[in-house]
């Protein structure tokens, strides 16, 4: 079509209906070859297609498997026109310099030699081609160059199909060789007639004809003609070779901020929790369900997302798609399991997967690489069976892995692995050939090896580099440079906002490094009644929060103590300052009650109210400190061991200290009576991971989560002796426990994030007499360890903390996606 510009000038363009699917091409660079009687179909579909538009007089003229489109299995043939459009601008001038158009692979040879006057026998020889490469791999004629191979299309005849694939049925290899003749006139007069003889088992060739297509030299009209054009075809290359073999111009980057109708958001605004699809053309996320999340897909071209079946309230996490695009894999209740494309019955693939490394690896061999529950890297066939050990950390060492990402040809893999506090974090590669790993780079999240040649990290300040990367020595090749800046690091620095394809596209959250997503965030307190009515504690009370959030309620219920986080100047920093403040309910002043340049968390009133531990890093480990509430004394130490402390507990009558500690991530439950003992006893100390300790008010059960089963539930025992006996409290996964002053409720969040009210009674045993839902707590913020919720004295309203301005349609979230950034990429470190 033709319109004109401001100036009254004319210009050109094309326009195409969009179509759903993938091309020939695709599928051959995934298949190579493919089966006779679907390679025979494909063919007879497209020349169907150019039947038609060559009674119309409509040459195609660049016939090849990119411009094959395969829609519901069906092929449909695309850029129809382009070439008749582009002559009739050109007055006809199809074969002047610089207009010849076709690709080289399968142009017939009057193409090849710049014919000016092209017939409907040109695009049955680039049909024939790309008949070719689907039964045998390969075009007819390759070569090292473009000119080697017009060398080849104008001078030399074309193996028979049957020497490659001998199970090719001889009319089927019959009418190839036809086709594929030298001279037009040669090759079957139309389209249609090419699709009979496929389709006719008794076509045969002339017995001329038939000997002329072989490795034997041409002879005839046509060997009288390679000679001449022999002597010409170097000449003809120089002047018409760069019109069609020069270099498309590289696409444009283009930036987008993707939005989501209400109720399709992002629900987890703290972790990576996207995918691109390996072509970029949609992603898969993490979002709402009527109770709980499920996996939804958006499409690139539709604003609308659709929720994936199959994943609804699975309390997935992390997903990735597969190599080809067709299957997703996730994480829930410990498992990994994957879902169809389109959606279906979850697949599982492998148990005891960790749920706090996030990711896989899904090489191109059909396998899975992630993290098992005690820190070791495993591999697992896609389709589920036996997984083995591919690397374990060394004894002691501490050492956890995380975000597995692959290598080509199932090569080896990259991975993020920490200790203790993972401050900071270490990019290792391991080879899977030799089982052997070593850090690749230090101080950095995540990192990916992209189809540049290159490895993409993410350090913790939300810098973006790349270094080239010898896949032979699975080193770096050169030095890393800056190509991208600003993207989103949560949870304390180990998962960035990043997701990458293959095909060039970028997908990111916006941010400033370390905590550039939930940390950016401001909060607000609220009350939430048991029917789920919700009530802001102060309208002009907002606060930002640190990755471990932790408040408590004061025994009276008129002050809250918290954890906020202070602004951070330097943005490579781990973390900025964490205090301790207590804010006056329900609209009364909030003042600081900690003023250090350490992190200070999880505060816990005593059972008198008059002070708050807290746990903080001011003596280097994480240990238990206190001060008054006025602020009046100064902070003193209550207890310092050897592991990290992240929860202390108090009974009510302050005989006991509860402590759950983290050593090299294995947590674990310890007791402590205050000013009696000068070390812990071991309460709970498993291989499994024991948290969330509440303790009820009478001090004579402990409740806590465990994973023990392969997901978390909650769990009651007799306190202090807890060795005598145990009972299961939620049904189907739950976690972090709260007791109503009354003792008669337990409270806990079930699998789908539903806040369950359990009726308990504690006198003589303990045991569950009714479960009841009372609301969901997917907008509010809490955490998979630490109970991060309390409830009044009445023990009739929750106070919560949710994002402001956010309501009831949870937590929005601002995805930014980058189209062919690889583009971008190339540019920065200097690959044309």
């Amino acid at each position: 079509e033709t319109e004109r510009g401001a100036g009254g000038e004319a210009f050109l363009y094309y326009v195409m209906p969009y179509i759903e699917g993938e091309t020939l091409r695709d599928k051959l660079n995934r298949e190579t070859q493919l089966g006779i009687e679907e390679a025979v179909r494909i063919t007879c579909d497209v020349a169907d297609a150019l039947d038609y538009a060559h009674s119309n007089n409509v040459i195609h003229r660049d016939i090849k498997p990119e411009n094959i489109l395969l829609h519901n299995g069906r092929p449909m043939v695309a850029d129809f026109g382009i070439a008749l459009a582009v002559s009739a601008a050109a007055g006809g001038r199809m074969t002047e310099t610089g207009i010849s158009l076709g690709t080289p692979h399968y142009m017939s040879p009057e193409q090849a030699t710049a014919e000016k006057d092209l017939t409907n026998r040109s695009d049955i020889y680039s049909l024939a081609c790309v008949l070719y490469e689907m039964l045998t791999g390969e075009p007819p004629h390759t070569g090292a160059s473009a000119q080697a191979i017009v060398m080849k299309i104008v001078t030399e005849d074309v193996q028979p199909v049957t020497e490659l694939r001998k199970s090719v049925p001889p009319h089927v290899a019959a009418a190839t060789a036809k086709s594929l003749e030298k001279l037009a006139a040669d090759r079957f007069g139309t389209a249609k007639e090419f699709a009979e003889a496929l389709t006719n088992p008794a076509f045969t060739l002339p017995a001329t004809q038939a000997s002329a297509v072989g490795s034997a030299p041409a002879s005839g009209p046509w060997n009288r003609l390679s000679v001449g054009l022999a002597a010409i075809v170097t000449l003809l290359l120089g002047t018409m070779l760069w019109g069609w073999l020069r270099p498309e111009p590289a696409p444009g980057v283009a930036r987008y901020g993707l939005a989501f109708p209400p109720g399709q958001e992002l629900t987890d605004v703290r972790n990576q929790s996207f995918a691109l699809a390996p072509d970029g053309s949609w992603i898969v996320y993490d979002g709402p369900a009527e109770s709980g999340s499920q996996l939804w897909i958006k499409r690139r071209e539709e604003y609308s997302a659709t929720p994936l079946p199959g994943t609804n309230n699975q309390g997935g996490s992390a997903p990735a798609v597969s190599p080809d695009g067709e299957w997703i894999v996730f994480t829930a209740g410990g498992q990994l399991r994957k879902v169809p494309r389109g959606g279906g019955s979850a697949i599982t693939v492998a148990d005891s997967v960790s749920m706090t490394t996030r990711g896989v690896a899904w090489l191109d061999d059909g396998t899975i690489v992630y993290v098992d529950t005690d820190n070791r890297l495993r591999r697992v066939p896609d389709v589920g069976g036996d997984a083995e050990i591919v690397w374990s950390p060394p004894p002691d060492s501490g050492m956890r892995p995380r975000l597995p990402t692959p290598l080509p040809d199932a090569r080896g893999v990259l991975f993020g692995h920490c200790v203790g506090t993972c401050s900071p974090s270490t990019i290792w590669v391991l080879d899977l050939r030799s089982g052997e790993a070593r850090e690749l780079v230090p101080g950095v999240t995540q990192a990916w090896y992209v189809a540049t040649g290159h490895v993409v990290y993410v350090r913790r300040d939300g810098g973006v580099f790349a270094a080239p990367f010898d896949q032979g020595s699975l080193a770096f090749a050169g030095p890393a440079v800056p190509v991208l800046e600003g993207v989103g690091v949560a949870a304390s620095g180990l998962f960035p906002d990043l997701a990458l394809s293959q095909s060039g596209s970028l997908l990111m959250i916006a941010g400033e490094g370390i905590g550039g997503g939930l940390e950016r965030v401001e909060w607000e307190a609220v009350w939430v009644s048991r029917e789920g009515t919700v009530t802001q504690v102060d309208p002009t009370w907002r606060f930002r929060m640190p990755l471990n959030p932790g408040w408590d309620l004061s025994p009276d219920g008129s002050r809250l103590a918290i954890g906020i986080l202070d602004e951070v100047e330097d943005p490579t920093q781990q973390r900025g300052d964490y205090d301790i403040w207590i804010k006056e309910l329900d609209e009364g002043p909030a003042s600081r009650l900690t003023v250090h340049a350490s992190v200070d968390l999880r505060p816990r009133w005593t059972p008198d109210g008059r002070s708050v531990s807290f746990i903080s890093t001011r003596d280097g480990n994480f240990d238990l400190f206190s001060r008054v509430a006025d602020a009046t004394l100064p902070v003193k130490s209550v207890f310092a061991f050897e592991e990290n402390i992240w929860e202390s507990v108090w009974s009510l009558d302050g005989e006991w200290l509860v402590l759950r500690t983290n050593l090299a991530g294995q947590r674990n439950l310890w007791a402590l009576r205050v000013g009696v003992d000068s070390v812990p006893t071991r309460l709970l100390t498993s291989e499994f991971d024991e948290n969330a300790v509440a303790l009820s008010p009478d001090g004579k059960w402990l409740a806590y989560q465990s994973d023990e089963t392969g997901q978390n539930e909650v769990y009651v025992r007799p306190f202090p002796d807890v060795t005598a006996g145990k009972q299961t409290v939620s049904v189907g996964g739950g976690s972090l426990p709260l007791w109503a002053h009354s003792g008669r409720e337990l409270f806990y969040v079930d699998s789908e994030d539903q806040l369950v009210a359990a009726k308990v009674t504690t006198s003589t045993a303990f045991a569950v007499r009714e479960r009841r839902r009372l609301f969901s707590v997917e907008q509010y913020r809490t955490t998979g360890t630490y109970r991060s919720f309390d409830i009044s004295p009445d023990d009739q309203r929750f106070l919560m903390v949710r994002a402001t301005g956010i309501g009831d349609e949870g937590p929005a979230s601002a995805l930014i996606l980058v189209e062919n950034w690889f583009e971008e990429l190339k540019a920065k470190v200097g690959n044309d």
